[in-house]
């Protein structure tokens, strides 16, 4: 099941969802629906905002960025998991965890990040709507992307550095279905403290920091929108800023709970639908959410069917 004590793992086992045959079957089709819902739908996002000179604006701009990072986001795990769920030994080398942990931390960070930023531009365009055009311009917005995945970058490395400095030896069994900083720190074989406290301190500042600006930026929504005269407007405004907060609420919900408390020894199966539900579930709803609820994606939607 390990290794020597002596020698460094240089590859995972994973343990999976389900160890019964037929369950993983299954789970097999769930996961190749929810990755084909998850592609397709934000390649359409990212097609219809690149297409449509209508929704070439700051909203959308962003929308295409975490459109990308969805799309990323679910390509790190789930092509892995479906090929798991066909075979029985379920390994990943040293390597190639080390990438999903740099990769998933990358996106889901800048995700975050980006998450704030669309409640900022959804502040300006309510609250401040004369100024809006002056303040979000395309170099800020540019900006602000750029930060986002900037933000990520640096969160991603300073999380993978201290998760991956520490030693692996013996137990290499990973009971869960990818490599994320939390699931690898159960098998240290050394005192975990500093780098749990340091994935705690980045989880504050990408993770809580974000939360904050976005409760702030809705507070003062809702604040603007009640003093509305115009009912229809009141409902326009609910309409898009609700979409983001679905989204905020259930991506920030499930990281803050892998990330932000204390590292216990032991993977339950709790944890595991977790990270199922914002590295899988996730990245396939934004979209759902974001055109189902919008008559401008619609609207481009059947602009370009129509041609």
């Amino acid at each position: 099941m390990g290794e020597d004590n002596r020698t460094s793992v240089t590859e995972f086992i994973f343990l999976g969802l389900s160890q019964d045959p037929q369950t993983q079957a299954l789970l097999f089709f769930l996961f190749l629906l929810i990755y084909l819902l998850t592609v397709l739908g934000n390649l359409l996002i990212i097609i219809l905002i690149h297409t449509d000179p209508r929704l070439h604006t700051p909203m959308y701009f962003f929308l295409r960025n975490l459109s990308f990072a969805d799309l990323c986001f679910s390509t790190t795990t789930v092509p892995q998991v479906l090929i798991h769920f066909l075979v029985k030994r379920k390994t990943i080398s040293f390597v190639g965890c080390s990438t999903q942990i740099v990769v998933l931390l990358l996106v889901g960070c800048t995700e975050c990040a980006l998450l704030a930023v669309m409640s900022y531009d959804r502040y300006v365009a309510v609250c401040k709507p004369l100024h809006y055009s002056t303040i979000m311009t395309h170099w800020v917005c540019v900006q602000l992307a750029v930060g986002s995945w900037a933000s990520g970058a640096f969160v991603s490395l300073v999380d993978a550095t201290f998760t991956l400095r520490l030693p692996y030896r013996g137990n290499n069994v990973i009971n869960h279905f990818f490599c994320e900083a939390p699931a690898l720190l159960k098998l240290a074989s050394a005192d975990t403290y500093s780098t749990e406290m340091a994935i705690f301190a980045m989880g504050v500042i990408i993770l809580l920091a974000p939360v904050s600006l976005i409760l702030i930026s809705y507070w003062n929504i809702i604040s603007t929108v009640i003093q509305m005269q115009s009912g229809e407007g009141r409902l326009k405004v609910f309409s898009t800023c609700g979409s983001h907060l679905i989204v905020v609420v259930l991506f920030y919900g499930s990281a803050i709970f892998a990330y932000m408390r204390p590292n216990s020894k032991t993977m339950n199966e709790k944890d595991k639908m977790i990270s199922v539900f914002y590295s899988a579930v996730t990245p396939m709803l934004n979209p759902i959410i974001y055109s189902l609820r919008n008559k401008d994606v619609k609207g481009a939607l059947r602009r370009i069917t129509a041609k």
